[in-house]
């Protein structure tokens, strides 16, 4: 396995969870809930994600099998979901990803899937898992999701300390870079067509 291969493709997954971005979501979900019981909350949702992800990245090509994509179709268009994710980023709704959170405790959604776990994480999965090895791709997504639970769990630590204006400072640099990926991803896409 190729050290470089395995850094890029862990800050690919790591991007795309946007646990920065993520950190206003949970906040905003888990204001209603007591706090000795957010963290134990937020350990479950990112276990319950983790658990889904891998299920994904287990199965996911036999999906993709039976439904006879090609590789290059899967490409361009896992570069223009990360695209799209990157420009939510860069301009974020008003209204947040969901939108106002009712006072609930809240179990799988939103805060496992799909604000960690969402379609977008899944289809890069399933995309890679044809042409990368499970094995390195299994270290990489524990990886990316080790820093993704890691910075989830410091949720309000590194609210006060960021502040919201610098988490939304770093979130659009974070889309910034997922742009060049994307593009990158269907520029690979595009020169495997040519020289077929």
């Amino acid at each position: 396995m190729d050290l470089s291969d395995i850094i890029s493709t862990t800050v690919i997954f790591f991007l795309i969870m946007d646990p920065l971005g993520n950190i206003p979501v949970y906040l905003s979900v888990l204001k209603h809930v007591d706090q000795e019981r957010r963290l134990s909350i937020t350990f479950r949702e990112v276990v319950i994600a983790y658990v889904a992800l891998l299920v994904f990245l287990f199965f996911g090509p036999f999906i993709l099998d039976v439904l006879n994509l090609s590789q290059e179709a899967i490409s361009i268009s896992g570069g223009i979901i990360l695209f799209l994710i990157a420009i939510r980023m860069i301009f974020p709704s008003e209204h947040g990803v969901f939108g106002s959170s009712d006072s609930a405790e809240p179990l799988i959604v939103p805060l496992a899937i799909p604000a960690v776990a969402g379609p977008s994480i899944m289809a890069v999965l399933m995309l890679m898992a044809t042409n990368k090895p499970i094995l390195m791709l299994f270290l990489c997504i524990t990886l990316a999701w080790v820093l993704t639970a890691a910075l989830l769990l410091a949720a309000t630590p590194l609210n006060r300390i960021l502040g919201q204006r610098g988490l939304t400072a770093v979130e659009r640099l974070m889309g910034m870079l997922l742009v060049m990926m994307s593009i990158q991803m269907m520029l690979n896409a595009w020169q495997s067509l040519n020289a077929a």
